[in-house]
């Protein structure tokens, strides 16, 4: 207990590590630039400390809990041999954890509601749920045969970046969002746990280099999927108004941002997080005691894990809602609203920044990528240049809906670098790199990036929140891929450096 009680401790100690780069972003602009102390800056606190709180039981669960399952299971269909069952797995993994996404089904329901019903809600949640499960499937199937990475994932951009000249341009940034919405902060872990674990497993595969990937390929597909879909029934309506009724409203909601605190709120935000992670839990439990017929070792171990990651995520979430997205969503729409760019770029930097270095997604890849690196890569190391990337990512994508420049031109021109980079990138970190286009979109992140897009859209004249608003998610994946990769070959440059000064 006593030593529970100190790793707990130390856990904790790292949380409020991780939040005050967001606390110090806020209280700057909130102190000099807005000027004004925020009314329910007590319950801002009190969502502070929960948000803490719940990030330390998020990441000891992952460890007791979803970190073994996960390789456990690729261990054992790695052992029982059977190509379609863990091709089965990986689908249903990833088509369960989609389908039941809160983020997605905002956007969907959002979307269907912008093409006046052309977008059906249900069908582009199933397209987008497919995609990913389809994502999974092949990405452990490259495990499986040992394929390099790349050639995958650039033959996936240059389908995302060829569809793109057909596709509607009202769906463009859609589609792109759609790839960053679908990797939720309970599914990252698992699905990482599951390349390692397969990779591991299999004689002749890298755990670093042939492990990760599984994300990138989570995020790639949506994008794909989604403009075929919007190529197959999107056609230009009366969107222009919906758009506008949708963003005033999503404008309101976050202008008048408050949590109210009582036994019913918690009670069904609690349920709705157990309903969140039910699916994933129903498939674990179904292939491991149906199909692979074995019981789960250190079970109540596993249970107490994955109890924790209930409680941590649900406070993570009510922190939130209490602490950050208040006063982060109103500070976006104050600083839109001033009309100096300048300053709505440096926000956009720095909550980028901020953010990132909270997510609980990519704190759980950055252990797992230090775990089996053999010191390749150190966890604070990676976080930060992650972050940095996101942080360049959405000041530049602020810049472009500031400048009203089509979205796919900044694509094009970023998938191109990842390609170039990719050739140069020692091979240890590529999949990393990939890996982290698709953690740094999560629970944190995704509700301020888009407010601050359909602020920007809504607020600058003669730009449409439906065309212009969304994006934002996209450049945030974009760009840690780029300054990963260039890490990796900064890093490599030096060690080989070293060597040589060594040598002589």
């Amino acid at each position: 207990m006593k030593e529970s009680l100190k790793i707990f401790y130390q856990d904790l100690r790292g949380s409020f590590k991780d939040l005050l780069p967001i606390i110090v972003v806020v209280a700057f602009f909130q102190i000099f630039i807005v000027q004004a102390m925020p009314e329910n800056l007590t319950s801002i606190i009190i969502g502070l400390l929960i948000v803490a709180v719940g990030l330390a039981l998020f990441i000891r669960g992952l460890e007791l809990g979803i970190f073994p399952v996960g390789e456990n299971l690729a261990t054992d269909f790695a052992k029982k041999g059977s190509l379609f069952w863990l091709l089965t797995f990986a689908f249903t993994i990833g088509f369960s954890t989609t389908v039941a996404e809160p983020a997605l089904i905002a956007i969907a329901d959002k979307a269907a509601f912008i093409s006046d019903g052309k977008i059906d809600s249900f069908f582009l949640r199933m397209t987008v749920a497919f995609s990913v499960g389809f994502a999974i499937a092949l990405g452990t199937f490259r495990i499986l045969v040992g394929h390099p990475i790349q050639y995958y994932i650039i033959t996936g951009y240059i389908l995302v970046v060829s569809m793109t000249f057909f596709a509607p341009v009202e769906i463009i940034g859609l589609a792109y969002d759609s790839g960053g919405v679908t990797t939720s902060t309970v599914t990252v872990p698992l699905v990482a746990a599951l390349g390692i674990g397969l990779a591991s497993s299999i004689k002749g595969r890298n755990p670093a280099i042939d492990g990760f990937g599984l994300i990138a390929f989570a995020s790639l597909m949506p994008m794909i999927f989604v403009q075929g879909y919007g190529i197959i029934v999107y056609s230009v309506g009366e969107a222009s108004k919906k758009v506008e009724e949708v963003t005033e409203v999503v404008v309101a909601k976050a202008e008048a941002a408050t949590y109210n605190f009582d036994w019913g709120n918690i009670l069904f935000e609690l349920l709705g997080v157990i309903k969140d992670i039910a699916p994933i839990l129903i498939v674990i439990f179904f292939f491991q005691y149906v199909i692979i017929r074995k019981k789960v070792p250190h079970l109540d171990r596993i249970i107490v894990g994955i109890i924790l990651v209930i409680l941590g995520l649900y406070a993570f979430i009510i922190g939130l809602e209490m602490g950050l997205f208040p006063i982060g969503e109103s500070i976006a729409y104050q600083l839109t609203a001033m009309k100096n760019n300048l300053l709505i770029y440096l926000f956009a930097f720095l909550i980028g920044f901020s953010t990132t270095m909270a997510e609980p997604a990519l704190l759980a890849i950055a252990i797992k990528a230090e775990e089996i690196s053999e010191g390749n890569i150190n966890q604070s190391a990676l976080r930060i240049i992650v972050a940095f990337g996101v942080a360049i990512g959405i000041a530049l994508g602020s810049y472009r809906i500031v400048a009203g420049d089509p979205i796919h031109y900044y694509i094009i021109v970023g998938y191109i670098l990842v390609i170039i980079l990719t050739y140069f990138a020692p091979k240890y970190i590529v999949p990393i790199a990939y890996d982290s286009g698709g953690v740094t979109t999560s629970t944190v992140t995704v509700p301020l990036v888009a407010a601050l897009g359909l602020g920007l859209a809504e607020n600058i004249e003669g730009r449409n929140p439906l065309i212009d608003g969304f994006g934002l998610i996209a450049f945030a994946s974009l760009f840690p891929m780029l300054t990963v990769m260039a890490y990796g070959i900064y890093a490599n440059m030096m060690k080989n450096k070293l060597n040589k000064g060594n040598i002589k």
